[in-house]
């Protein structure tokens, strides 16, 4: 299998790195594991049933907030 290398942005980079130092292994090897992890069994196609976004199970009555563009995941997510 041939090796290339793929560059991305990541909005959790910090999160992932200190996840990868408390196991003791490297990002890359943490980043790895996830994707392995995240492309295993049915895949993306049978969590987007449970995600409000998708599910369009996240509606706001009446007027919406002000931030809602900037910060969607908060109100889709709690995130």
């Amino acid at each position: 299998m041939a090796v290339s290398r793929t560059t991305i942005v990541l909005r959790l980079k910090q999160a992932a790195m200190s996840r990868a130092l408390d196991r003791g292994i490297s990002f890359a090897e943490f980043v790895r594991r996830a994707l392995e992890k995240g492309l295993a069994g049915n895949g993306a196609r049978s969590r987007r049933r449970h995600d409000p976004f998708w599910d369009d199970r996240a509606v706001f009555r009446g007027e919406a907030p002000r931030d809602l563009s900037k910060n969607h995941d908060l109100y889709l997510y709690g995130e």
